[in-house]
């Protein structure tokens, strides 16, 4: 039988290893006590409440660059079709876009496409795509290097 109870002590010894530490010295007050370390990280809880992530206009400007155009083998904000991005707070996004013509094929599924990119942003709670046709889009709206994929000099 003792053969068995070393395992058993030994496995309790791991589990001490792993307990979280029971001994930490408690505050005497915790609600004029300073913050110690870092600031919480976006998207955690706190005894404040919910800090909700930092939208970055970098990352909703890259989810609308990873929609793609069928008709054209270049994402839309290469093509120049992005005019605008708003960010509230609250985690709201607007997003002005235009499409190269008024009749064109995708007029209906490219805003949804862009909706759902950037929805799928950390921290977007909800987003509005407006398309706008003041300035009417035109090729000098395209990037370098939409001019060079496509051969537009």
């Amino acid at each position: 039988m003792s053969e068995e109870a070393e395992p058993v002590q030994a496995h309790h010894a791991m589990d001490a290893a792993f307990a979280p530490p029971s001994a930490a010295p408690a505050l005497a007050d915790t609600a004029s006590a300073e913050p110690v370390g870092p600031a919480p990280a976006a998207g955690v809880w706190t005894p404040d409440g919910e800090v909700p992530p930092k939208i970055s206009e970098d990352a909703v400007l890259a989810a609308c660059a990873s929609v793609y155009d069928p008709e054209i083998p270049v994402n839309i904000y290469e093509l120049g079709l992005i005019y605008a991005v708003d960010i509230d707070a609250d985690g709201r996004v607007h997003v002005e876009m235009t499409l190269t013509a008024p009749a064109c094929p995708s007029a209906q599924e490219l805003p949804e496409q862009v909706r759902e990119a950037v929805m799928a942003v950390e921290g977007v709670s909800d987003c509005e795509v407006e398309v706008v046709w003041d300035p009417p889009w035109d090729q000098s709206r395209m990037s370098e290097d939409a001019r060079l994929a496509l051969n537009m000099f």
